[in-house]
């Protein structure tokens, strides 16, 4: 029985999505003749793609391109899977006469058959035109402006064709230069898709035409399960380092590869990321660790050389216990986030507040071990509000064994009541001084002369703001019930967790701990 079960109040299930095949074809090729297209012996999928219509095009400088249209009913994308407040928008500039498509990671993902985190539009129009489209829009962003559209309630993002386009640099410049034959929209979509970071990230949807435009073999990317940038990575990156985390995080979503010049490059250039300032590193790091995928984010940071600049702590965790940078074993930081990851989906993100919690628990745990019975103890106390002696009544009652494969825990053992109170007390106190050393670079920079071998990185990124709230996910715990706290009973409400809500932030957390220490099948767990 887990932790929903002894409480009978956290009988949220994990968000699993639906085992569909990489590419929907069904309806074409059918379910066996497509399940014959996986090789059985690769982690990713790797199937055949529908035809497409081909369009070839030779220039002077003999240079041959390869630009295809898909259809998306083929694709199995449907207008209607587009959110409604989007198709407002696109309705709208539609019947303005102008054109618009769906770009970016939001084609990428339908195609895949993922929830999109976002719907990206580009139209013809002026960013003024689209402004006076609708009654509340407003124009942001200076270097590269565009449309915040308010509809139903949501912001849509709309970019325009005029504006989104930027200089090319010196050596590409004849590489842009317009192909014989070659219609103007082509060249205008073509043009706008080479200033994408990814080419699975260069694709565009028309939802009128019902046509996937696809310029950079994009399409053949998703089929190999790769990411490559469409200028060389090198160039790519130090265009804009920032590049090198959507990667990582494009990656740990999706399960692709990197094409050898991206992964080489990521490792050469790693070190550009500490040059981003600390709002931006934290928005990145939110990105790869809010929306389901901690745990695969994780293992690329460290495998290409970045968890040492962002999270100097637990990579210098890594070094101690001797974790590979390839390693396909698990320890306990790897497994908290897995277990959060269940729990999330690119549509249903949490606070920033919340692994930064999980951070700072693990880091309390791994420099000072504890009692099974201590943490389950902690975890209820934390999900109750702070009635400690419900916390430990239903601690001392469960029967599942622990996981044993983690250093952090010690063997179990029969504490007094009184004895409990004080470990977890202290456990609350060492969580507190884990959150201070990971957002003071003095501290960082102390921690980190433990382990000679640990990179001496001393960037902090988490805002006060986060700091702050985490301290109130556990201040119930030494403060004792609060007199109004109603325990959160039933599913996760994900638009609460989402905002911060605090009852919502300590009934996942104790989840995520609860799940991890006592999992529900130790044969999947022990090694």
């Amino acid at each position: 029985m887990g932790i929903s079960g002894l409480l009978g109040m956290m009988s949220c299930r994990p968000y699993l999505p639906r085992r569909t095949p990489l590419f929907r074809f069904l309806r074409k090729w059918g379910r066996q003749q497509l399940l014959k297209q996986i090789p059985s012996s690769t982690a990713t999928p790797i199937l055949r793609l529908p035809q497409g219509n081909f369009k070839e095009f030779h220039d002077n400088d003999s240079k041959l391109r390869k630009w295809k249209t898909f259809s998306s009913k083929e694709l199995g994308i449907d207008i209607f899977m587009i959110p409604k407040p989007t198709r407002k928008v696109l309705n709208g500039l539609k019947k303005k006469g102008y054109e618009v498509y769906l770009v970016g990671g939001c084609v990428r993902d339908l195609i895949l058959n993922r929830t999109p985190k976002d719907f990206d539009i580009i139209t013809s129009a002026e960013l003024k035109e689209v402004s006076r489209t609708f009654s509340w829009c407003e124009i942001v962003g200076m270097k590269f402006p565009i449309c915040h559209v308010h509809i139903d309630g949501s912001i849509v993002e709309v970019s325009s064709f005029s504006t989104s386009s930027r200089p090319f640099d010196r050596h590409l410049d004849s590489a842009i230069e317009k192909p014989m034959n070659c219609e103007e929209e082509d060249y205008v979509r073509w043009k706008n898709c080479l200033q994408r970071d990814f080419t699975i990230n260069g694709l565009m949807y028309d939802p009128y035409n019902s046509a996937v435009y696809d310029y950079l073999e994009g399409m053949e990317d998703i089929k190999q399960a790769k990411i490559r940038t469409v200028v060389p990575a090198c160039t790519s990156f130090q265009e804009d380092c920032a590049r090198i985390l959507r990667a990582i995080r494009v990656a740990a979503r999706l399960r692709f590869n990197f094409a050898k010049d991206t992964a080489g490059s990521i490792k050469k250039l790693s070190c550009l990321v500490s040059t981003l300032n600390k709002a931006r590193l934290q928005m990145e790091m939110n990105y790869l660790l809010s929306y389901g995928s901690a745990e695969a984010s994780l293992r690329l940071l460290w495998k290409y050389g970045l968890l040492e600049i962002l999270l100097p702590i637990q990579a210098a965790y890594f070094i101690q216990y001797g974790f590979r940078r390839s390693d396909k074993g698990s320890n306990m930081l790897l497994s908290l986030f897995s277990s959060m990851d269940k729990l999330l989906a690119p549509n249903r993100p949490c606070h920033s507040s919340l692994w930064v919690a999980v951070l700072a628990f693990h880091v309390a745990l791994s420099d000072q071990p504890r009692s099974p019975l201590v943490v389950a103890a902690f975890s209820l106390a934390v999900h109750n509000g702070g009635n400690m002696m419900e916390a430990i009544s239903i601690a001392k009652s469960i029967g599942r064994a622990h996981n044993v494969n983690f250093h952090e825990l010690l063997e179990p053992e029969n504490l007094e009541v009184q004895t409990l109170i004080d470990e977890v007390m202290d456990l609350t106190t060492s969580i507190k001084n884990a959150l201070h050393k990971m957002t003071d670079e003095h501290s960082v920079s102390l921690v980190l002369e433990m382990y000679p071998q640990a990179p001496a990185s001393y960037l902090v990124f988490i805002p006060l703001v986060v700091y702050l709230k985490v301290r109130k996910i556990f201040e119930c715990v030494v403060e004792g019930a609060e007199g109004v706290f109603v325990p959160k009973r039933g599913k996760v409400n994900y638009k609460c967790l989402a905002l911060g809500d605090l009852p919502e932030l300590r009934h996942v957390f104790a989840r995520i701990v609860f799940d991890t220490v006592y999992p529900l099948d130790l044969n999947h767990t022990r090694e």
